[in-house]
């Protein structure tokens, strides 16, 4: 069996999602976490790979034992969300765990992905929205709204 995750994070101290040499990511964090808690080396696969500064409202990955389909673990699922907190950085968080099949594969077996892309249209910046939305501070009238409605469609469906 195989651990599944769902997470969170917010990515503007990271440069994506997936471990690239020494520089911080996602998956460096939770490769450094897993090992914490589970006392062995992990594998940590992704349900996809984010760029540099993009945040994940949820994010799916599966945990084995380095080299394995496997996690041999007596933590019970409920329980591996809040032991994974405690050795991860305050912008990551686990919120759900239950065991899996060793051949599930988030990125294979997803049923559904979702991405968001925000713009905070307003005259004035806003301090909550930094790093989660593009500001755009100029009015966008009906017609511009609309095209951008329009532009959007082609991104939705299977591709």
């Amino acid at each position: 069996m195989k651990l599944f995750l769902r997470l969170s994070y917010l990515g503007t101290a990271y440069n994506g999602y997936q471990v690239q040499g020494d520089q911080p990511t996602v998956q460096r964090e939770l490769t450094r976490a897993c090992t914490a808690l589970f006392g062995a080396r992990c594998d940590i696969v992704g349900c996809s790979r984010t760029d540099s500064g993009v945040h994940a409202n949820m994010f799916c990955v599966a945990v084995s034992e380095r080299g394995t389909d496997q996690l041999h673990t007596s933590i019970p699922a409920d329980r591996i969300p809040l032991a994974l907190n405690a050795h991860l950085p305050e912008d990551i968080a686990v919120w759900d765990a239950c065991f899996v099949s060793g051949d599930f594969h988030p990125r294979y077996d997803v049923k559904h992905k979702e991405y968001v892309y925000r713009i905070y249209n307003s005259r004035a910046r806003s301090p909550f929205e930094r790093d989660r939305a593009w500001h755009y501070p100029k009015h966008i009238d009906d017609d511009a709204l609309a095209r951008m409605h329009e532009a959007a469609n082609y991104y939705c469906g299977t591709h």
